[in-house]
């Protein structure tokens, strides 16, 4: 059982935003569990207007889409944690950025001074508002404007993150310890440095500094229990989401956790294999078997020790 709650601006839409709202909070009726899964790269609703200035086909514009992530985790509310998903699409807007990493190559007019453009992420073009969708594809056909851009952190990034601070809070509040889990997928062509054999999942805990070690090591035991070949950090060791909200001597940890797409998606179509629900099925024994540990075998000093 779960309730479902759709956030966002609590204005009407405007040219520039997405028709519904930006982000779902999904809750179970009742939390049982120090979880919080976010899943903030599978939104696919693309506002008509961000179509209109695209260069790009609506099939190529899907490139950096987490594709159906946000469904192959919607099985932990009836676990009893709540999750966050986007439904905005991150070429329109990415959350696991800074507020401000923008490029002003981008835009018409001078950034505040406060905006961060010289991030690898930025000269990657792959800052807030994103200049490519994978495979290097130039979004844009020209310049956005300042006001455009500012406008979607304002009314979107902001309200996202204020609506993930707040379910944190609570759970921490709640249970004296929040476990945040961003979710997440890869191209299925990823593979780590020094070695041939592609990642099926990584975990990323900023190196340690996001999570217990506990929590990272249990994480890859599990997954690869269910025959998954799990490698930790490497290439990805967590973005912004997972770096800004872990914080394990308050009792805060944050895992991101990266799904090889062709697990269960068709690249090219974009349509799902016969494998998404096997995963599905599998990422829930995940998630069970992750609260049932923290729930039964790892000690608040363990936790609060890293």
């Amino acid at each position: 059982m779960k309730d479902s709650e759709r956030s966002g601006t609590g204005d009407k839409p405007d040219a520039g935003l997405p028709a519904v709202a930006p982000f779902e909070i999904h809750r179970p009726l009742e939390q049982t569990e120090p979880f919080v899964f976010n899943s903030p790269h599978s939104g696919r609703i693309y506002p008509e207007s961000f179509l209109n200035v695209s260069r790009l086909d609506r099939l190529s514009i899907r490139r950096s889409e987490d594709h159906y992530v946000d469904e192959l985790f919607a099985s932990v509310v009836q676990l009893g944690a709540p999750m966050l998903a986007a439904q905005f699409p991150r070429a329109w807007l990415d959350v696991n950025r800074e507020p401000y990493e923008l490029d002003p190559r981008m835009f018409d007019g001078p950034l505040p001074p406060f905006a961060n453009i010289g991030s690898m992420r930025v000269a990657g073009g792959l800052g807030t508002i994103p200049r490519l969708v994978a495979e290097n594809m130039d979004i844009y056909r020209g310049r956005l404007s300042v006001e455009e851009g500012l406008s979607r952190i304002e009314r979107v990034y902001r309200p996202y993150h204020a609506n993930l601070r707040r379910i944190i809070a609570q759970t921490h509040v709640q249970f004296g310890k929040a476990i945040l889990i961003d979710c997440h997928s890869m191209p299925a062509n990823v593979r780590v440095a020094g070695g041939n054999r592609r990642p099926d999942i990584i975990i990323g805990d900023r190196f340690g500094a996001s999570a217990a070690h506990d929590l990272s090591r249990a994480a890859v035991s599990f997954l690869s229990g269910l025959g998954y070949h799990v490698v930790r950090n490497k290439p990805y060791a967590g973005g912004f989401i997972t770096e800004h909200y872990g914080r394990p001597a308050r009792g805060l940890h944050a895992l991101q956790i990266e799904i090889n797409r062709g697990l269960y998606v068709d690249e090219t179509s974009l349509e799902k294999t016969p494998g998404f629900d096997l995963l599905k099925a599998d990422l829930w024994e995940f998630s069970s078997q992750m609260m049932a540990y923290v729930r039964e075998g790892l000690s608040e000093d363990r936790l609060a020790a890293e």
